[in-house]
């Protein structure tokens, strides 16, 4: 598909910013909280966005629910419905407080039960300043949460949101779909988010030297030192089979609003344990190439730990063949990624010339500013502006 671009397109953009619920679907395959920024201002120009997450996170907080439960992870997912919520509604920053809030680390056993407890109840002070229609339905999840984790669950650092979203997930015959849903009219969810798997499963990456590393938080260095070895490989594994790989299926729901996408976006972020990984299971990268839309990669404009002696062309082919291996002799390059979105004043690894390199695989390559001059941080208005004009 080739058309001529504008980016930004002036006119795409006041459409946008005039009746952003009339908005592009535009769809990111992404993760962690590197996109939460973008999500916020992204409202101002579209509500209809799609936002699949991976349910692989094994740190913090997170990691606790999973042993405990047996469970996906929902801290990335809490994070996306919260920066994509109105927060012009009625009782908004009351609601936000509640669940970003976290117990204590410090506390003990018995302090985070009973904190937990009067939050329940209604009589935590948090709770009592939060609308009563709002302040019920939370409520009611954290009385869920209180019977299913018993005594001698590890309250310590846990996020009242991710209590909420695991009490539904519980309540549901263990399915996230009814909790997301409560969850998103609970805060005005202006766009669609989804963990693209409901599974118990977790990341491994095979670094060159032959290490293996199971767990996503080993590859970000954030809670384990950064790695030193090039990440050659990522498979999803089940522990309780002594980390066999696995290739689980998207299910129609997924497949469904892959093909309903204006734009697919691969997006800055943890480039293995946020965007590969959302890449990983079967049916992925048939349904991608299958959707008539753009699709675009944006580089990480800092420093990723995860991509350690890995070029901007080596991201792309990784890309490319990760979003291939469902048939790679049927789905072609093209069909899967067109376009990469780059800031000229950016210096990206491995390239002197990602213009030129990159064009050589066959992309069409964008160059305008998304970054905040001098820092190398990417501007979420500008980056949305930009995707608005790519639809």
């Amino acid at each position: 598909m080739t058309r001529e671009m504008t980016v930004p397109d002036p006119t795409r953009v006041a459409k946008a910013q005039r009746s952003p619920f009339l908005g592009p679907r535009i769809l990111f395959f992404s993760g962690g909280t590197a996109l939460r920024e973008t999500s916020q201002a992204l409202i101002n120009y579209t509500h209809n966005s799609i936002h699949m997450v991976t349910p692989f996170d094994s740190g913090g907080s997170s990691a606790v629910l999973r042993r405990y439960f047996k469970m996906p992870s929902v801290g990335d997912l809490r994070n996306r419905l919260m920066a994509l919520a109105d927060r012009s509604l009625y009782g908004f920053p009351e609601i936000f407080e509640i669940v970003a809030y976290r117990l204590p680390k410090t506390a003990t056993p018995e302090e985070l039960r009973c904190e937990l407890i009067a939050l329940a109840c209604g009589s935590h002070p948090l709770m009592t300043r939060v609308p009563d229609s709002m302040a019920r339905i939370i409520r009611h999840h954290l009385h869920i949460f209180d019977n299913a984790a018993g005594p001698d669950f590890d309250l310590r650092g846990a996020s009242v949101g991710n209590l909420i979203l695991t009490a539904g997930y519980l309540n549901s015959g263990r399915h996230l779909d009814p909790i997301v849903s409560i969850y998103s009219k609970l805060v005005q969810v202006r766009g669609e988010v989804r963990n693209l798997l409901n599974a118990d499963l977790q990341l491994m990456a095979v670094l060159k030297d032959g290490t293996h590393l199971v767990g996503q938080h080993l590859m970000t260095g954030k809670e384990a030192p950064p790695i030193t070895q090039p990440i050659e490989d990522l498979f999803l594994v089940d522990t309780t089979k002594k980390n066999c790989m696995v290739l689980p299926a998207i299910d129609d729901k997924i497949r469904t609003a892959i093909l309903s996408a204006d734009l697919i976006c691969y997006p800055f972020g943890s480039f293995f344990s946020s965007v590969i990984a959302n890449l990983l299971p079967a049916g992925v990268g048939q349904a991608v190439s299958e959707t008539p839309c753009p699709k675009v990669f944006i580089p990480n404009t800092l420093p990723d730990p995860e991509c350690a002696g890995l070029s901007l062309p080596g991201q792309v082919h990784t890309l490319l063949r990760h979003l291939r291996a469902d048939a790679p002799e049927r789905i072609t390059p093209e069909d899967v990624l067109n376009l990469v979105l780059i800031d000229p004043a950016i210096t990206y690894a491995g390239t002197k010339n990602p213009e030129h390199d990159l064009s050589a695989l066959g992309l069409q390559v964008i160059k305008t500013p998304l970054t905040k001059p001098g820092t190398g941080i990417i501007d979420p208005h500008l980056l949305c502006q930009a995707l608005v004009s790519l639809t």
